[in-house]
């Protein structure tokens, strides 16, 4: 599930939402309000329930072969997600919607960006789309989802390394 070109997507769990106002997330590091969507190249690190912790590392231009092979694994692809056990099963049952909406209304945050934000309400393009098998669609796109005790002792693998990477709700992962 990619946006189509001049789009952008948000995922979400709710398949009721009809306007999408900015607002301050619980867990963001910035005081403004936004809403928030992503771009093509972010849309797998979103292919989960909401509160799973997920550790995603991938290769980019200053990704040493070594490590490469040492965390995503030889000949496993260019990109690794990690999960809990524990989330397996909230993973598999999930139902997750795609909202599609037009890039134009945002622009990019980070450096680099890692997604798209507006400062004003937006209305999504149509109804929200599910997204189906959350594994599946890992598959498809070539991406390994890797199942461990703990996320931590991986995680500190990959921000040691040359990976790029991301972590989400890692709050939630366990001690």
């Amino acid at each position: 599930m990619r946006p189509d070109p001049g789009e952008v997507l948000h995922f979400s769990e709710d398949p009721t939402i009809e306007r999408f106002v900015p607002h301050v997330a619980p867990t963001s590091r910035v005081a403004e309000p936004y809403v928030w969507a992503v771009g093509p190249d972010r849309c797998p690190d979103y292919w989960f329930p909401r509160a799973c912790p997920r550790a995603m590392a991938w290769t980019g231009p200053r990704t040493t072969a070594e490590d490469a092979a040492r965390i995503v694994g030889a000949g496993c692809g260019e990109r690794v997600h990690a999960i809990e056990y524990g989330w397996l099963k909230p993973m598999l049952g999930a139902e997750l919607y795609a909202y599609r909406f037009a890039a134009a209304a945002f622009t990019p945050i980070g450096d680099p960006p890692h997604a798209m934000v507006s400062t004003t309400p937006v209305t999504p393009l149509g109804p929200p789309e599910r997204v189906g098998d959350l594994v599946e669609l890992h598959e498809r796109a070539g991406i390994q989802v890797r199942l461990l005790d703990s996320l931590w002792p991986f995680w500190d693998e990959v921000i040691a390394s040359s990976l790029e990477f991301s972590g989400i709700r890692m709050r939630n992962a366990r001690r």
